[in-house]
Order: structure tokens, then C-alpha cells, then sequence
């Protein structure tokens, strides 16, 4: 498996090139362009990995998955799903346009910032602090690894420059669709989009997915196989932002990118794989990392759909 993954990211690599780092959050610059990883983990929980495995990143829009499943978990998929919706769009995931036009202004799905926004803010715990706590813990336990913890740099670097996510909540407050305090719910979305993990996390945690909630290296049951069915539903329709239409033809399986450029992959009760590469293509998504995930659905006939 090592050798099939080293040979697939020497041909994806030369797609580097053609994408750019994230800037708009300062911190995120700061990441090496040409920087490549891929970790896979199988449902007996034996890992493989190649590249630049021991460089952590942010997780960014990969943690969505988690609040969402700790919402569905807490309060129930009808709750959920009468605060954001659950189709895909063809707006970018910081749009505001969707929200403007629609008749009930709600977000289209989880996986854009203002749908995450809003299911941040329905989680049932008092404090900012302890929303994040709790999608913190979940993060972890879906990856057996108890030291994941958030890069402080990043989240101030996100607290600074987070203008339009700050449009987004506030316009959804004034139409009623997020309730309370808006700076709290911000704060505990902007840590958790500064979890920082390595693929081998991003990869036990796709495989926990696709276990239907169980860890394959402790097998602790994290949560339930109906979770899992609505986060792989989430992730091959809405996953890639508005590229998850073309990268379900191109590879069709269930997948949630970031803009540090992590991929985390859940292929139903075959593996999980993490993908790290920080050059994005205008979606937002690693291109490296969506191309070596095409080569590898390929040759592994991991096609879901």
C-alpha cells in the first residue's frame, strides 16, 4: 500500500503548481506550497502513510463534520435540519447570496461557513467554551488521539481577519435563524476550524466514518451508524464546496475538504484516508489531493456512487 500511495503522489505533485495557497487567512500563508501528505487506514486499523506525515495543519471546514455530529447526536436530525438545510450549492462556501435570496434566509447545508455557523449555535451547551470543548473531544475520540488541541495562532489569525464570517452570523441573527450571543458563536466556530491534526488523524477519523462510528484502532463506538450515514450523505454532496458536483463524477466517494489544504475521506467499510497538500484550486480544494484521490478511487475501485 506505501509503494502505491508514494507512486500516485509523484504523478498527482505535478499539479502543485497550478494552485495557491490560502492567504486571506494570514496564517495559512505562512504553510509551505509544495508540502504533500497522504495517511490511509484500513477497517483492521493498520495504517500506511507517505510525504510530510508529521506536519500538522488546521482542519478548517474538515471540523463541520464533527459539530454537525455532535449536534445530531445532542439534539436530533429533525432539530438540526429545521435550522440549515441539506442541498448542495453552487455558491462558494462563504457566500452571503443564498442567504439573501432564499425565502427562509436558512443556510443551504452544514458544510458551508453559514450553515456550520448555525449549527454551532444549537448545540446545547452554555458557554463557547464548552461547544468547543465538546466538538474538541469528539475530534479526538473519532481519532483515538487524546493530544489534538487547536493552533492558537491560527484561531487569533481567524478571529482577526473574519469579516465576512461575522457578515454571515449577524445577518442570520437578524433574520432570526441563530439565536443568542453571536460573538460566542463565532469564537467557538473559529476554534474549532483551528484544530490542528496530521493526515494519519484525518485518516482514522474518515475510517471511524466509515466504520459506521467505530474507532478501528480502539474500537470504541464514537457515535452512531445513522450519523455516519448523514455525514457521508453531507460530504459527497456538499463536501467540496462548489466543486462537489464534479469531484463526485471524477471520484465518488464521500469526502471533506478545508482550505489549508486537508482532505478527510470516508470509503464505506473499506478505509478512511487523509490527504494534505496546500495548494487549492479556485474551489478551495487541495489539487493535489483531489487528484491523487481520483488516481487512487481508481486503482482501488473505492467508487461509491
Amino acid at each position: 500500500m506505501k509503494k502505491l500511495i508514494g507512486r500516485l503522489m509523484e504523478e498527482s505533485r505535478r499539479n502543485i503548481p497550478s494552485g495557491r495557497v490560502a492567504d486571506y487567512i494570514p496564517e495559512l500563508a505562512k504553510k509551505n506550497r509544495d508540502s504533500f501528505s497522504v495517511s490511509i487506514v484500513t477497517m483492521d486499523g493498520a495504517i500506511a502513510h507517505c510525504g510530510d506525515t508529521g506536519e500538522m495543519f488546521t482542519m478548517q471546514s474538515v471540523s463541520k463534520l464533527f459539530s454537525l455530529a455532535l449536534a445530531l447526536e445532542s439534539i436530533g436530525p429533525k432539530s438540526v435540519f429545521s435550522r440549515v438545510g441539506m442541498n448542495p450549492t453552487s455558491e462558494p462556501f462563504n457566500s452571503i447570496l443564498k442567504l439573501e435570496i432564499s425565502d427562509s434566509h436558512k443556510p443551504m447545508n452544514p458544510m458551508i461557513n453559514a450553515g456550520a455557523i448555525a449549527v454551532v449555535s444549537i448545540l446545547p451547551f452554555d458557554t463557547s467554551g464548552e461547544r468547543f470543548r465538546m466538538v474538541l473531544d469528539l475530534v479526538r475520540r473519532m481519532a483515538a488521539n487524546p493530544a489534538i488541541d487547536f493552533d492558537e495562532n491560527v484561531y487569533l489569525s481567524e478571529k482577526l481577519t473574519g469579516d465576512r464570517n461575522r457578515a454571515l452570523a449577524y445577518f442570520m441573527k437578524s433574520t432570526g435563524d441563530i439565536c443568542g450571543d453571536v460573538e460566542s458563536h463565532l469564537d467557538a466556530y473559529f476554534r474549532q476550524c483551528s484544530i490542528a491534526v496530521t493526515t494519519d488523524d484525518l485518516a482514522v477519523m474518515g475510517a471511524t466514518i466509515a466504520g459506521n462510528g467505530t474507532c478501528p484502532v480502539n474500537g470504541e463506538r464514537v457515535v452512531s451508524a445513522s450519523v455516519c450515514k448523514t455525514l457521508r450523505a453531507m460530504m459527497i454532496t456538499c463536501g467540496m464546496y462548489d466543486g462537489s458536483g464534479e469531484f463526485a463524477l471524477r471520484v465518488g466517494i464521500p469526502a471533506k475538504s478545508g482550505v489549508s489544504g486537508g482532505i478527510l475521506v470516508s470509503a464505506p467499510e473499506r478505509m478512511g484516508i487523509g490527504v494534505w497538500g496546500p495548494s487549492l484550486d479556485e474551489k478551495g480544494n487541495s489539487v493535489a489531493g483531489a487528484d491523487f484521490l481520483e488516481r487512487l478511487a481508481d486503482e482501488l475501485e473505492l467508487r461509491s456512487i
